[in-house]
């Protein structure tokens, strides 16, 4: 057995150059930050449009959904302390190929939370004459459009050059406010404008179960929800982590889900009835294209009005800001790890990672030539989102198996049950987000191969030290896994041929998880195995004396 001297993560600065400047409330904020971004100024229209009132049953699902993931990562996140978490514990429990493929859909998912971002931010910005040309009627950019939002990306990265003791201090006075304005828009607007009856005018769940569970991921509620990881992205800027981050991870969730629920609750409950007398589907109020904001100056309050376009500007904002965070993190990991070029691990003298900001931001750029609005966006990012999160259940059995007597600062109760329920529930996710969706996500799991898997034959053809063992035998149920949920995808009722009918497709999606569940721990990488890649991890992390 490998004795690994995690003593030596909870240092102020590793070899490398990442500082641990960040303390709890830091880490929380930057996973707060991230949950409380664009999905609180659009979720709760776009989710009574797609279920109604039962839009309220839909936020739940997610909050519980979420809550089991995070709470798999909680204890994951005090195991191994290090820069871009959620792209490494693949890599620990199968080795090379499941490492890079996680590592890259860890990477997909927070590469493109910042564009959308910017894509919620122009489109409130719509409401003042300036920016009306901005768009097209299709959500698309217009010239003038495409270069405002190259011009905030830019300010996300000139930000995070600044090094992350300014990021976390300035994305602390960001969250303050967005937690703030949320919670004081849903007392406000309750306070003389809250209608019960309006939770039955056309029927609770005028759309019917699927209507509830499309609303999970084709509205923005799993999107909304998200961001909880980006506290254990930054592990490795943590000055306490086996303390702070399980703290923080769950922190963050429990916050979130919270003010979403009550966001849904108070939105619906505040519309005037004209507004969907003709039923949900076709809700419809002037300012709509602005939900939150429209909605306080049909009711009388044009002041509030004013502050929700401002948030309009500082949530999403906050959001991008630590997403581009996220990115050079993740790639920073990837690099790390053996799959992507050493010039990503650079750092400059603040102890930025300073290419993987640059790729973060051309990324930014190109994600807003092909998709047409935040809604399609939104369906993209978040079954990426979850894909990259399933891959946590997946190694979580695995150390609970081959590392029984691994420190564990925060040890998750019935976690072996947890573990594989996670994992059912977030395939139930990616699958709900639709045939679409996934098609599209699998042209970008190829174009990820293509990339990753061509650094990985380059390094091994020329001998580099650092080219990835790729354990073929170890992520032997990945191919079956990924090719599995598009052909459940492509046959069900959300966006498919519709052979697999609604609860019949629960079943299905449950049964073949379960089964990749027990495969994926059956073929994992051997305890001594798992305890090297540890190993050189603390090694190449270690503190410079």
């Amino acid at each position: 057995m490998v004795n690994v001297d995690h003593a030596a993560l909870d240092v102020t600065r590793d070899r490398t150059g990442l500082r641990r400047d960040v303390g709890l409330i830091g880490l929380m904020w930057a996973s707060v930050g991230s949950i409380i971004g664009s999905g609180w100024l659009y979720g709760a229209e776009k989710a009574v449009v797609v279920a109604g009132p039962a839009a309220i049953i839909s936020w739940l699902i997610g909050a519980v959904a979420i809550v089991l993931l995070a709470l798999v990562h909680a204890e994951l996140g005090g195991m191994f302390p290090v820069a871009g978490g959620t792209a490494r514990y693949p890599h620990y429990a199968f080795g090379g190929l499941a490492g890079m493929s996680f590592g890259w859909f860890s990477w997909l998912q927070a590469a493109t939370v910042a564009p959308i971002e910017v894509e919620a931010m122009i489109g409130y910005a719509g409401h003042w004459d300036f920016a009306k040309g901005f768009q097209h009627a299709d959500g698309t950019l217009t010239t003038s459009g495409f270069v405002v939002a190259v011009v905030l990306m830019a300010a996300f990265v000139v930000v995070n050059f600044l090094g992350v003791r300014v990021l976390a201090h300035t994305n602390s006075a960001a969250t303050w406010w967005k937690i703030a304005v949320p919670l004081a828009t849903i007392f406000i607007v309750a306070v003389g404008n809250f209608h019960p009856h309006n939770f039955t005018a056309h029927g609770f769940a005028p759309f019917g179960a699927k209507g509830v569970l499309s609303a999970i991921s084709s509205s923005g509620i799993i999107f909304a929800l998200l961001g909880f990881e980006q506290a254990i992205q930054l592990a490795g800027e943590s000055r306490d982590p086996k303390r702070d981050l399980p703290r923080a991870t769950l922190g963050s969730v429990a916050i979130g889900a919270v003010i979403y629920v009550l966001l849904q609750v108070v939105f619906i409950g505040a519309l005037p009835l004209s507004s969907f007398a003709h039923g949900w589907a076709k809700l419809d109020f002037p300012g709509i294209s602005g939900p939150w904001a429209g909605l306080a100056t049909l009711v009388g309050l044009g002041w509030l009005s004013v502050v929700l376009y401002l948030d309009a500007v500082i949530s999403p904002g906050g959001t991008g800001l630590i997403y581009t965070t996220a990115t050079s993190r993740v790639s920073y990991g990837l690099s790390k790890n053996g799959y992507a070029p050493k010039v990503f691990e650079k750092t400059d003298a603040r102890g930025v990672p300073w290419f993987g900001l640059v790729i973060s931001f051309l990324t930014g750029i190109i994600c807003f030539l092909p998709f047409p609005s935040w809604q399609e966006l939104v369906g993209f990012i978040t079954s990426a989102s979850v894909l990259m999160y399933a891959g946590a259940p997946l190694a979580y059995g695995v150390f609970a198996d081959r590392l029984p007597h691994h420190e564990r600062p925060y040890r998750l109760p019935g976690g072996k049950v947890i573990s594989p329920l996670s994992f059912v529930v977030a395939n139930l996710i990616i699958y709900w987000a639709g045939w679409d969706t996934l098609w599209r996500l699998g042209v970008a799991i190829v174009l990820g191969y293509v990339l990753l898997g061509g650094y990985a034959w380059y390094a091994t053809s020329k001998n580099l030290t650092d080219a990835p063992r790729l354990d073929w035998k170890a992520a032997q149920w990945l191919p079956a896994y990924l090719v599995g949920m598009g052909l459940i995808s492509w046959q069900g009722g959300f966006g498919g041929q519709g052979h697999i009918g609604l609860w019949w497709d629960i079943l299905v999606v449950a049964a073949f998880s379960l089964v990749v569940y027990v495969w994926a721990k059956a073929t994992a990488s051997r305890p001594e195995e798992i305890e090297r890649s540890i190993e050189e991890v603390v090694v190449t992390d270690a503190p410079a004396h």
